[in-house]
């Protein structure tokens, strides 16, 4: 007997179809007597042709997207019938749980379709800026919810050629389900910039915490280094290397538990994190390595000194990225562990191993690391801390590649890796609201008007749009879960 295709293979069918022929359409060019040739002169026009090409990429986009609609919605559905079935409801219960469901699917259907702008969104404070734009405590003045929104201008961002890194933040994020990486509620854009809102975390981030602590304990830094590690397996397990790994990008929740950020501003990103700055760089007289002991008290100075002022930098610094990233030689997940090093070195002696009072001598001293990879013998690290940094921090081939392998390491022998989420942080966040932000930097004079459009040209208008096309995201959580 024959059975009917069930509803969710019906629909699949048909996005599969509409694909091919929306993808096929422009490729294919009639032939025989229907086909008219065009009239001289008249020949489309490059923008004429920008716009097709746009109008293709946007159609073939709304299918893809109604496909990974569908499919998520079939997902939460999912879950629904087993979290039910976890919790022993009886018929009854279910039935009245799956019409709640229902009802909310039902209305982010309508909130999806309506269009998000800047003015949803009130302006309360800068709390981080960036080469490429800033970050923003907003609030969403339907809702009342808080959130951090970061600004990405568009300019900027073609200017030097990085749209395919502001593509993987929003793809990152938007693909991103769990606990270790800040969860994003929305993506959308306007004529003159990118616009991410995330959950904001009152915590501050790694570095703040670094600034005003000097060092960790290392009862703290095993707690902060797993939970880094686990964050970082969390990615690569989606097969994605986070390679910008560094306190900046590990911020901390009210609870004081960690979490993975700026996951498109990355290799390539910064002048520090492409080899061409450095070109040339190895001829030059290579520096004295040698370690004096009065070294650390100022290398620990001069580094807290200029630290924020790197992180707000284009130029950014190499501290934390691996050689094998500098040397064109081809990398993989473990460039991320090479980072996990530098930062446990930074946490346990108060500088990372590297630092230099310029970005060129950084690089030298990542690059010849066998010479420059010393521990301070003031500063008291323990053998097993010392291990686990040398292995993080060596040959690509050699190194720590796999969170099994780390947590063999004796550093960690007594980290409770299956419940350290669920148990107090290392350290506690003082958190006094909701919208507290006294976690971090303070910008005082920062304008909080948003930034303005311009009129464009018809091709530089067509540019934009085909560069940054299907950006706009929502999140069901963003509905779903109260604040």
């Amino acid at each position: 007997m024959h059975q009917q295709p069930s509803l969710g293979e019906s629909f699949r069918r048909r996005l599969r179809d509409n694909l091919c022929s929306c993808s096929c359409s422009t490729a294919e060019t009639p032939a025989g007597p229907e086909k008219t040739a065009m009239p001289p002169g008249s020949a489309l026009s490059q923008h004429q042709l920008d716009r097709v090409k746009v109008a293709k990429v946007a159609l073939e986009a709304y299918y893809h997207n109604l496909a990974a609609q569908h499919t998520d919605r079939v997902k939460r559905y999912e879950l629904l019938e087993q979290t039910m079935d976890e919790e022993e409801l009886n018929p009854d219960q279910k039935q009245e749980r799956r019409e709640q469901h229902s009802q909310k699917e039902t209305e982010f259907l309508r909130v999806r379709r309506a269009r998000l702008t800047v003015d949803d969104f009130e302006p309360l404070k800068v709390i981080g800026k960036g080469a490429f734009g800033q970050v923003r405590l907003v609030q969403k003045r339907d809702t009342g919810h808080i959130y951090a929104m970061k600004i990405l201008k568009k300019v900027d961002i073609l200017e030097k050629d990085q749209v395919a890194h502001s593509r993987a933040e929003r793809d990152i994020m938007a693909k991103a389900d769990n606990a270790w990486v800040v969860k994003m509620y929305y993506s959308f854009q306007d004529q003159s910039s990118l616009y991410l809102v995330m959950e904001f975390l009152p915590g501050g981030d790694m570095m703040s915490l670094l600034i005003k602590r000097d060092t960790l304990t290392e009862v703290e830094t095993q707690f902060y280094i797993g939970e880094c590690l686990l964050a970082l397996d969390s990615i690569h397990r989606m097969g994605f290397i986070h390679r910008d790994v560094k306190p900046d990008n590990l911020l901390l929740d009210s609870r004081g538990h960690l979490k993975l950020s700026d996951f498109g501003l990355c290799t390539g990103l910064k002048k520090a994190h492409r080899t061409d700055f450095y070109r040339n760089l190895s001829a030059a007289q290579p520096a004295d390595f040698a370690w004096h002991p009065t070294d650390s008290r100022h290398r620990a100075e001069s580094w807290k000194h200029r630290r924020r002022q790197l992180a707000y930098s284009t130029v950014g610094t190499p501290d934390y990225i691996a050689p094998e990233v500098f040397s064109n030689s081809g990398y993989n997940k473990s460039v991320d562990f090479w980072s996990v090093g530098v930062i446990m070195f930074e946490m346990l002696v108060g500088f990372p191993p590297f630092c230099s009072d310029t970005p060129q001598e950084t690089y030298r001293k990542v690059m010849r690391w066998r010479e420059t990879l010393c521990f301070p013998p003031e500063i008291p690290v323990s053998k097993e801390a010392r291990e686990t940094i040398q292995s993080l921090c060596c040959d690509a081939q050699q190194r720590l590649g796999d969170l099994a392998e780390v947590k063999l390491e004796a550093f960690f022998s007594d980290l409770d890796w299956d419940h350290l989420r669920e148990r107090p942080a290392a350290i506690t966040v003082n958190i006094k609201a909701i919208d507290d932000t006294s976690n971090f930097d303070q910008f005082p004079d920062a304008d909080l008007k948003w930034p303005t459009t311009t009129a464009e040209k018809g091709h530089e208008r067509c540019r934009k749009d085909l560069a940054f096309i299907n950006y706009t995201y929502k999140a069901f959580a963003a509905f779903a879960d109260p604040q």
